[in-house]
């Protein structure tokens, strides 16, 4: 099951550098698609996070 619709997923964008997000449904994250930026956001409750002070880091 996705983590959040794919309407909604094509309009999302990366706080941080505005790259797509695609989904993580293994970490339950939306993961930023640019190398340089790399950050994850969660999903609590069906409802992603979006906030770079939330985000993960990568490693």
């Amino acid at each position: 099951m996705p983590l959040v619709e794919a309407s909604l997923l094509e309009v999302l964008a990366c706080p941080a550098c505005h790259a797509p997000l695609r989904e993580d449904a293994e970490a339950t994250e939306l993961a930023c698609t640019s190398a340089d930026c790399g950050l994850a956001y969660p999903v609590r409750d069906d409802i992603p996070v979006l906030l770079v002070d939330e985000a993960r880091r990568p490693a």
